[in-house]
């Protein structure tokens, strides 16, 4: 599992302080672009260097306790699955005293950027990929 630890900031709340719902989205976000850097697939190699793209096909999360702003959160990414263009990272959110206060998932698809269309995951994203799964 890979973990990520973040603060709510006063931008993602709303007028009661309280975590605006679509920046749960964001949070894991972060969460996954954090995971992408440590595997060593970062956006800007992505971006910049690859020869594919991972975008995201579905989303979903679920609110589970009010997070407030000032909060310190850890985000737990694991391995949901891998399939052979695509993968799913789960999440859970749980602030400090371990509370989960809030769980989701991505569907990432492997493309080909000049085309467009998907691609077999290539070897060593999948090598990558698998490598947290087991941790």
């Amino acid at each position: 599992m890979h973990t990520y630890k973040t603060k709510i900031k006063l931008h993602e709340t709303d007028a009661a302080g309280l975590l605006f719902f679509s920046h749960q989205l964001k949070l894991m976000h972060d969460a996954y672009e954090s995971l992408l850097e440590k595997m060593g697939f970062g956006f800007a190699r992505l971006i910049r260097e690859l020869p594919y793209f991972l975008p995201i096909v579905h989303a979903e999360a679920d609110y589970k306790a009010p997070l407030f702003v000032g909060d310190v959160i850890t985000i737990g990414v694991t391995v949901a699955n891998i399939g052979k263009t695509s993968f799913t990272f789960a999440y859970q959110i749980k602030k400090a005293d371990h509370t989960l206060v809030g769980s989701g998932q991505t569907v990432h698809v492997t493309i080909n950027k000049k085309t467009k269309k998907k691609i077999s995951l290539p070897k060593d994203l999948r090598k990558a990929i698998a490598s947290i799964q087991k941790s």
